[in-house]
């Protein structure tokens, strides 16, 4: 089961309707993530602001959100390790008093100095043992959601840019992986939605990318009509958590923007 939004219809977020839950947000001190995190903020949750190297952002994000009354704590910790996936998860339940939204943006693996295997490591076993770090405290009602891209999340069926295929081909195997729990997660009262974008402008990635092969943005950009915006995409996350959320059936995939040519070809994978 699938949807997809357009600028005509985004959602309008009730107010404080997260108030008393503790959401984590990993990657999130820049980006779609600190956006992601400012508008569930602002929506009442305790949000932990993850980061891995760069701390005086992260912090950035997290006075913004306090100077708009919001709360959150910046937590840097690495999600490949299991030291910081348990950082992550006690600074919710120790700051917040739960960890109710586990939103697993991080991503990465198009970094030439981590080793081979990083991408893998990354989008697929990290995301894994961080939800079940999470799921050691996370209630029923909790939710899950994974963010990926159009070009990940059909890679099987439809080639992307050489440059962006290690990453992926990772991330697809992250979805599969997390697809896999969950039977485990129904039977604990936990939805799981998959958010899936086209390149969006401004991050990094697409930023990488068109250098890698220029002229690629443009070229996705002409095929799709057009990209979304980082503050659009972080949006479309948000608006599946709380009642929304709840309301999709497991396993359901948000498409947003530019999905059309992708389905064309591939159909639904998880879907069909």
């Amino acid at each position: 089961m699938t949807s997809e939004h357009s600028e005509q219809n985004m959602p309008t977020l009730p107010d404080a309707d997260l108030a008393g839950k503790g959401a984590i947000i990993t990657g999130s001190s820049r980006g779609v993530g600190a956006d992601t995190a400012g508008l569930l903020a602002a929506r009442g949750a305790g949000v932990v602001v993850n980061y891995r190297q760069k701390a005086p952002r992260a912090q950035k994000v997290v006075a913004g959100i306090e100077a708009a009354g919001g709360r959150a704590v910046a937590v840097g910790a690495d999600v490949t390790t299991a030291e910081g996936r348990q950082a992550m998860v006690d600074a919710a339940v120790q700051g917040f008093g739960s960890l109710d939204i586990l939103i697993l943006n991080a991503s990465g693996g198009m970094e030439t100095s981590l080793g081979e295997d990083y991408a893998m490591v990354l989008n697929r076993d990290s995301q894994v043992a961080m939800l079940d770090a999470a799921l050691q405290v996370m209630p029923a009602g909790g939710q899950v959601i994974f963010v990926t891209s159009h070009q990940a999340h059909f890679i099987d069926t439809v080639p992307t840019m050489d440059a962006y295929v290690p990453v992926a081909q990772s991330k697809r195997a992250g979805e599969v992986a997390l697809r896999e729990r969950i039977p485990a997660l129904q039977e604990k009262g936990i939805g799981f939605v998959v958010v899936s974008g086209d390149m969006i402008e401004g991050t990094i990635t697409a930023t990488m990318l068109n250098r890698a092969e220029p002229g690629a943005l443009e070229a996705r950009r002409e095929a799709a009509g057009r990209l979304y915006s980082v503050a659009e995409f972080a949006a479309e996350i948000a608006a599946v958590v709380g009642a929304a959320g709840r309301e999709l059936p497991a396993g359901h995939t948000e498409y947003v923007g530019g999905a059309q040519d992708f389905l064309a070809v591939a159909g639904d994978p998880d879907h069909r």
